[in-house]
């Protein structure tokens, strides 16, 4: 692993950013290896804390937590992205877009918030359960509310002095690193976990639909950048522009394609991923359904053979989905009215 470290004085001398400067320039960045290290330390504990319970939990879920999203935090922050970001701004550019829509997608399909209810104590695990029900976090990933916050986190990072005043401070940028993952987690992690978060109104069409208009709205910000007229952080990369790199509004204009690119990209993997959970639910419910009517049917059955058609007929009593309010219940009245 090499690194460049970039300074005022030392960014235009970078080398020339090549496929294999691409895949071996990498730096350390001690807050984001922090925040990566932490995560997953307790997620591995989750996870060992329900195996020595006995419980399993699916080697697919850590698989995509740490590859997807894990990986695409490292990559985003200390990968030759992070390298280049001060020169040229189109890594800077997928830096963010990874870090607000890419690592929530795969911290999501990790269900975190799942694996923390099922680990934990029952009172913290409680706890977990009431902050996610709080007014607070209520209002943040009520939908087209964390998506406007996501859209505009975006607008704001590029369209405000926020950018340019991250380029010059080290804290700052750690910030808008931190700022983007947690936008873009408020709206994918409540969609794909299995905890309810959202309104009982969210079913899963809905949900569907608001994946599809959030791949919209995801590729907004890389259009409004494509087509910019004016420069993002100009004064700083007019400044800071190796001899080697493209002209300035060129790199801009790669830097908003990337944007539009992985953000439709995301969206793919994104919607398949809802789309298998509600098809595994929708099996579930029919399971369900299936043992409830054996449940019930066995008696009848039973009193039928025994005594015969002909045999005395109690009162009659209404079956269980006539009365219950239950989205089971109302799969088959509505069956029965076919």
């Amino acid at each position: 692993m090499s690194g460049y470290p970039v300074t005022e004085w030392a960014a235009a001398e970078l080398p020339k950013l090549t496929v294999g400067r691409l895949l071996s320039a990498w730096q350390l960045d001690v807050p984001a290896l922090l925040l990566v290290a932490a995560l997953g330390t307790f997620y591995n504990w989750g996870v060992v804390r329900l195996q020595r319970r006995g419980e399993s939990w699916p080697s697919a879920r850590t698989a995509v937590f740490v590859l997807l999203g894990l990986g695409a935090l490292v990559v985003a922050t200390m990968s030759s992205l992070a390298v280049y970001d001060h020169v040229l701004f189109w890594p800077a550019a997928v830096q963010n877009i990874l870090l607000d829509l890419v690592a929530p997608l795969g911290l999501a399909l990790g269900d975190p918030l799942r694996l923390a209810v099922q680990a934990l104590p029952e009172v913290a695990a409680g706890r977990v359960r009431r902050a996610m029900a709080g007014r607070m976090t209520r209002v943040l990933t009520f939908p087209l509310v964390s998506t406007a916050l996501v859209l505009a986190t975006e607008l704001t990072v590029y369209f405000t002095p926020y950018f340019a005043a991250a380029l010059r401070t080290g804290w700052l940028h750690d910030l808008m690193y931190l700022h983007l993952l947690v936008a873009g987690c408020l709206v994918v992690v409540p969609v794909l976990t299995h905890e309810q978060t959202l309104p009982s109104w969210c079913t899963h069409p809905v949900r569907a639909g608001l994946v599809f208009l959030d791949g919209i709205v995801d590729a907004v910000p890389g259009v409004v950048v494509m087509t910019h007229g004016t420069l993002i952080a100009g004064a700083w990369y007019l400044h800071h522009a190796p001899s080697w790199s493209p002209d300035v509004q060129h790199d801009q204009q790669l830097g908003g394609g990337a944007m539009i690119s992985i953000a439709e990209l995301v969206a793919l993997p994104f919607m398949l991923a809802l789309l298998y959970q509600w098809a595994r639910e929708e099996r579930s419910q029919t399971a369900e359904l299936d043992r409830r009517l054996d449940r019930e049917l066995a008696p009848v059955a039973a009193g039928v053979g025994a005594h015969g058609p002909a045999a005395h007929e109690p009162e009659r009593v209404r079956p269980w989905w006539e009365t219950e309010n239950s989205e089971v219940a109302a799969r088959i009245r509505r069956q029965q009215d076919v």
